[in-house]
């Protein structure tokens, strides 16, 4: 008799349809019922695991079964909901979320967990959301909790302690997506999702030198392998339309493979192309939904990494990316893990050490400038200097109307840096006050810095790395920056998850902690 693993998940949802993602314990008929109507679809394998998506057309309160039983709702959970989704109105988003348990000792280690928090929240009558976005680090794969190692100490005595194989990786997202609370926000609020360097591995793709020598680890290959393709089954799936997965030749290929088959070897030649051919496939997408559009990046796997031509988007991503980053929107959303503008200090460290890096001081400065990349995570747009110049001419166009009718507001949402803050920016003349470009970053759900990490932050961050970089730019004779921008709100620490709320063309972001109960960090008006 199946049972439901994990899920179900509503992923996808626009005006008329919506998606449910389920995983399995055997291979079965998924039926979901909403308003009488009923869909079903068959379950297809991986690596002996057992998924499917339900496209539905309906809205309203869904059920779903297994072969004709009943598993979901749960007893003492509330609905889960079906909503059209036709406009933006409340988007909440966040970063970096560890799986361990809700008790007290591990609340003073990891702290609450926002997301749950916010679930509880929801399920004392307030108003869902129309879209949560998970911008990454939505599973450890290097940094497992106890019980995640017990269930890799169970099955194997040898190898690393942090993930290796699918096996692994699907226990891993049954793990973080487990909690019933945090189960129920995953069936009932849209979600959109996209991976960083912890889904994983710390510093993926940081650079050339950083590849090389991971592919001398022994399990490395496998690793790369399986994360690959567990998230194309656990996350990039649920981010497609029908019409896009139906499109799709791999889902077709191992959705044919049937209840005999077992599509895990495609998965992984799918996988092993995307990791050795970034150009093979796209994991970044779009979405128009009503006056905003939402651009989700891939600032991981597309990265171009060859010295003297870095890139944080090959050339075919930055295409795409160009040809979508338009005006006449009201909105327009970008999410990018990493941020674009870090503290000033920081972003030109990150400047200056890409260039040394790249030779600017000669071959043996080369190789201690990746020492300290690696060693410091020196790895977001600013150390991707020609990305970001292009990035930032880009959305001076926007936002000047040169590439259609402006936007209200365009607003890069990104995570990773284990602390929240709010960004405005603008050409060198523009008036930071009342500019149209900002970045709202919001991390962690779950996983805050000790004391100790955010005071050296802080003083990093914003004091000594302030005048520190900007000094050692100028040794490597780097241009002035395409945007100049400043920190208007934060940074804040506490575990975090925010909101943008937009109304027409009218913007407010906020950001939310759950001590001592879930509670409003700041309120800022990005309009007028």
């Amino acid at each position: 008799m199946p049972d439901l693993l994990v899920g179900p998940m509503l992923r996808y949802v626009d005006e008329t349809s919506a998606s449910i993602w389920v995983e399995t314990s055997d291979p079965c008929e998924v039926a979901v019922e909403v308003a009488g109507a009923r869909a079903t679809e068959r379950t297809f394998t991986v690596h002996g695991h057992h998924y499917a998506i339900v496209d539905v057309e309906e809205t309203g309160s869904y059920t779903v079964e297994l072969d004709g039983r009943q598993v979901w709702p749960l007893e003492d959970l509330p609905e889960s909901k079906i909503c059209p989704l036709a406009e933006l109105n409340r988007v909440v988003f966040g970063s970096c979320r560890t799986s361990v348990p809700h008790d007290e000792p591990h609340v003073r280690t990891h702290g609450p967990d926002v997301l749950r928090e916010f679930g509880l929240r929801l399920m004392q009558g307030d108003a869902l959301p129309s879209l949560l976005i998970f911008l990454g680090d939505q599973v450890y794969a290097d940094e497992p909790s106890q019980e995640m190692l017990d269930f890799i100490h169970a099955r194997r005595q040898d190898g690393p302690d942090e993930i290796v194989d699918f096996e692994e990786y699907a226990e891993l997202y049954r793990q973080a997506w487990s909690d019933p609370v945090v189960r129920w926000v995953l069936s009932t609020v849209p979600t959109a999702m996209i991976f960083d360097d912890h889904d994983v591995r710390d510093d993926w793709n940081t650079s050339m030198a950083w590849r090389r020598t991971m592919a001398e680890v022994s399990w490395w290959p496998t690793r790369v392998v399986s994360a690959l393709g567990a998230y194309w089954v656990y996350q990039h799936l649920g981010n497609l339309s029908p019409a896009e997965r139906k499109a799709d030749p791999l889902y077709a290929e191992i959705r044919a493979a049937g209840d005999g088959g077992d599509g895990g070897g495609l998965l992984d030649a799918f996988a092993r192309k995307a990791d050795e051919d970034p150009a093979s496939t796209r994991w970044s997408y779009t979405r128009d939904i009503g006056g905003t559009r939402l651009i989700m990046l891939d600032t991981r796997c597309a990265r171009q990494l060859d010295p003297g031509r870095r890139r944080m988007l090959d050339d075919d991503e930055w295409a795409w990316f160009a040809d979508l980053a338009t005006g006449d929107v009201d909105h327009l959303l970008i999410g990018s893990s990493v941020p674009v503008f870090l503290p000033s200090g920081i972003f030109d460290v990150e400047s200056w050490n890409e260039a040394v890096a790249g030779g600017a001081w000669g071959p043996r400065a080369a190789g201690y400038a990746e020492k300290i990349r690696q060693a410091l995570d020196l790895e977001h747009w600013g150390a991707f200097r020609t990305s970001f110049e292009q990035l930032g001419r880009l959305l001076v166009d926007v936002a000047a109307g040169r590439r259609g009718r402006p936007p209200a507001t365009i607003v890069l949402m990104s995570g990773d840096v284990h602390y929240s803050y709010l960004a405005a920016a603008g050409p060198s003349s523009a008036d930071l006050d009342s500019t149209r470009i900002y970045q709202a970053v919001c991390s962690p759900i779950r996983n805050p810095l000790s004391r100790g990490l955010r005071l050296a932050n802080v003083i990093g961050s914003f004091g000594v790395a302030s005048l520190v970089g900007g000094l050692l730019t100028r040794t490597v004779r780097l241009p002035r920056r395409a945007l100049r921008w400043k920190i208007t709100n934060g940074p804040w620490f506490p575990n975090a998850i925010a909101s943008l709320d937009l109304d027409g063309r009218s913007a407010v972001v906020r950001w939310h902690t759950a001590r001592p109960d879930f509670e409003e960090l700041t309120r800022i008006r990005l309009t007028s």
